[in-house]
């Protein structure tokens, strides 16, 4: 297997890191058997108890799991921290860029995101993040991923990314209603114990009918969906939990989604 440098030379070039390896022809027999669609989402940033976990979920004794730093505009420094959380687990890390350039990168986002056992999306700017995904056609890809049961995770905007809509602080002043994929239905609230703001903003917005009721998480915990159901709930600390938000009798109603504690 061929190593390949699949970004521009002037992002991560200058630290002296090659981040790829991504080749198509590398995941030959190495397809999915769990048609199941999975989708595991964290409140917070890269967390590696999580990425074990969804290691776990692919079924795969070394599975690919591919990278997407989108939202903090393919930062070098989030893939280089990407690798290291990855260091010693049994899998097979890859990041993939979204700005690239023909001359470095062969195949396309298909073909690469597709070969996937699964697919982590990053924090950051959530409304950018979307933009730059429709406009290259990611979207559907990650829908098509989503068919085929590779599992698709990710926190903060990563996690934001998947639902019908939830709140974002990708716009100026305050936090606002952002439109997402729509994987699962209903609307989300990551950080929801590490931003002050957080809690009040998405209680106000649920209870004015601007958005639907839908799933708080802290920092350090975890929803697993499977066929846009929730199948199990964990953390990695006994203070983090889930939470559901909906509207009854017209009060507000926070039940708690107790979790699993894993290392």
């Amino acid at each position: 297997m061929k190593r390949r440098e699949f970004i521009t030379r002037g992002s991560l070039g200058a630290l002296g890191l090659s981040i790829g390896d991504i080749s198509v022809a590398a995941s030959a027999g190495n397809q999915t058997t769990d048609k199941r669609r999975k989708i595991l989402i964290s409140g917070g940033g890269l967390n590696k108890s999580f990425i074990n976990y969804l290691i776990k979920l692919t079924g795969k004794k070394k599975p690919r799991v591919c990278f997407l730093p989108t939202a903090a505009a393919d930062d070098p420094r989030v893939a280089l921290y990407w690798y290291q959380l990855c260091a010693g687990l049994d899998m097979v890390p890859f990041v993939q860029n979204m700005f690239i350039t023909s001359y470095y990168m062969k195949e396309s986002f298909e073909d690469v995101l597709l070969s996937m056992d699964g697919i982590v999306v990053g924090g950051g700017n959530t409304l950018n993040m979307l933009a730059i995904w429709k406009a290259q056609g990611i979207d559907k890809v990650l829908y098509r991923a989503w068919e085929k049961g590779i599992v698709l995770s990710g926190g903060s905007a990563g996690s934001l990314c998947w639902f019908e809509e939830g709140t974002t602080d990708s716009r100026p002043k305050e936090l606002t209603k952002i439109e997402c994929l729509g994987f699962l239905e209903g609307s989300h609230s990551p950080h929801y114990d590490g931003e002050e703001e957080r809690r009040p903003r998405y209680h106000q917005l649920i209870r004015s009918g601007e958005l639907k009721p839908g799933y708080a998480v802290d920092n350090n915990a975890a929803i697993l969906f499977i066929d846009r159901k929730v199948s199990k709930v964990i953390a990695s600390d006994k203070n983090s939990n889930a939470y559901y938000i909906e509207m009854v009798d017209g009060k507000i109603r926070e039940s708690v989604l107790k979790p699993d504690v894993i290392l």
